[in-house]
């Protein structure tokens, strides 16, 4: 019987959950469990490694590639002549991988004030408050402790589709590490990690197709915005809607997707495949169903708006999940603010905050940039309040004109009484920096009366089509 060690607190995760610790907890001991993250299974979590940070200095060097194919618009002669891959790829990563191994180097040797213990490995749940972790080294420890904060994330997944495992396809893991540029690329998936690294791999000179089982990508944003998205990108990469795959096969030259599309029998080939269909929460990694924890359908550990675990529909106290094991947007900024309320939370039980009290923006860094935050038309629509809806084109404000550009737009949404603000979406150049002056009136209880016409919008700037859209909303 292995001997059970305890700790006033296990913490599982090393993404946003490595915020936790800090000198606030010097009088409590606490362990640091972590499984890692990609092949290499590396400390630092998802968006340190995989996910947010490096792909957006791809996407950011991918916007640069794309410039010369825009550049006769202004009387420009432009030509991306070479594209040095490991360059690009070694640049990111060798800012983001000292970082990593910085992380871990820190943690080894204890925070100060801080009574800590890291273990790397994978932890699973063998009782309400206990857990069996395996390290990566074989060994085996067992504890236990007062409060449990589950911080696991998630990771890609391969859905159930015939030799699809067989032929090593890479997910967000791996794709941006490769050693070099495939000629072309299929990419299974039609939403955001889908359209970010279409437009990457495009830009750089590969032949992208992107196979959607949809006729639209991107379908969680509002139809308008998807719709304008599956436009564009039809017009830079081969975009296959409505093709649901039955098989993948590996060939001498590469992958084959065979499957059905309005009822025929198609096949897809590329030199190489990314699968790009979602994440799952890694509840079944920590076996939380050994704890008697609720999970959702999809396999997200269940909590109230204080970020506690419900087991059999109850409060579990002193067991807290946050992030893409418990949310269902699976956002780094989500989980970093659910991380805040747990840390509060687990210090002054007394004074217990929600985690649901702000609505939650979401960014796509394809091309061009897609933001929304709150309801989409037909929600608000269907929602049996009386709405509102402007729609500005990006080429009506001055700014625009500057930017040759004919196909972005600004939508808000406002109750048509109160001039609530109730969703905005955006889709165009610099959209995820736009919007957040509408996440701020949302998050502050500012109608569109409020701040359309209480302060100056400089001109001529971006944010004028921004005003222009509530001043729609207002007269």
């Amino acid at each position: 019987m292995t001997e059970t060690t305890h700790y006033d607190i296990a913490l599982i995760g090393s993404g946003s959950a490595n915020s936790f610790p800090g000198p606030e907890f010097a009088d409590r001991s606490i362990v640091q469990i972590d499984r890692g993250v990609g092949p290499d299974r590396v400390f630092g979590g998802t968006c340190l490694n995989l996910g947010c940070i490096p792909t957006k200095m791809f996407v950011h060097t991918a916007d640069l590639a794309a410039t010369p194919a825009d550049a006769a618009r202004f009387g420009l002669a432009e030509e991306l002549q070479h594209v040095d891959w490991p360059a690009i790829r070694d640049r990111i990563f060798g800012r983001i991988d000292p970082i990593t191994a910085g992380g871990e180097a820190y943690r080894r040797e204890h925070e100060d004030n801080v009574n800590l213990t890291l273990l790397r490995g994978t932890a699973r749940f063998v009782g309400e408050k206990e857990l069996l972790v395996e390290e990566v080294d074989g060994t085996a420890r067992r504890l236990s402790a007062d409060t449990i904060v589950l911080g696991a994330g998630s990771r890609p997944v391969l859905p159930p589709i015939d030799g699809l495992e067989d032929v090593d396809p890479h997910t967000s893991d791996t794709i941006m590490r490769v050693e070099a540029l495939p000629t072309s690329l299929a990419i299974l998936g039609s939403g955001v990690v889908a359209v970010e690294m279409a437009h990457v791999f495009a830009a750089l000179g590969v032949e992208v197709m992107l196979i959607a089982r949809s006729q639209r990508v991107l379908r969680a944003a509002d139809e308008d915005v998807s719709a304008r998205l599956t436009e564009l990108l039809g017009q830079r990469i081969h975009l296959v809607t409505g093709f649901d795959t039955t098989s993948v096969h590996r060939t001498a030259d590469g992958v084959e997707l065979r499957g059905t599309r309005e009822g025929r029998e198609e096949t897809v080939r590329a030199e190489e495949l990314l699968v790009a269909v979602g994440r799952r929460p890694n509840s079944d990694l920590l076996d939380v169903s050994a704890a008697g924890i609720d999970t959702a359908p999809d396999g997200r550990v269940e909590v109230d708006p204080y970020q506690r675990v419900l087991a059999g529909g109850a409060v579990r106290e002193g067991v807290w999940a946050f992030g893409d094991l418990s949310s269902a947007h699976q956002l780094k900024h989500v989980a970093n603010h659910e991380q805040r309320i747990v840390r509060h939370n687990v210090l002054h039980p007394e004074q217990l905050r929600r985690s649901d009290t702000m609505p939650i923006p979401s960014g796509v860094f394809t091309h061009p940039h897609i933001a929304w935050v709150g309801m989409d038309e037909r929600t608000a629509r269907e929602s049996g309040r009386e709405v509102r809806v402007a729609v500005q084109e990006y080429g009506s404000v001055a700014y625009g004109w500057a930017l040759e550009d004919t196909t972005g737009f600004a939508k808000i949404i406002v109750d048509a009484g109160t001039t609530e603000i109730l969703g905005a979406h955006l889709i165009g150049p610099e959209a995820t920096t736009l919007i957040q002056q509408l996440i701020q009136a949302m998050s502050t209880g500012q109608t569109a009366r409020d701040i359309a016409a209480t302060q100056y919008w400089i001109h001529p700037a971006m944010p004028e089509l921004v005003e222009n859209a509530l001043l729609q909303l207002v007269d």
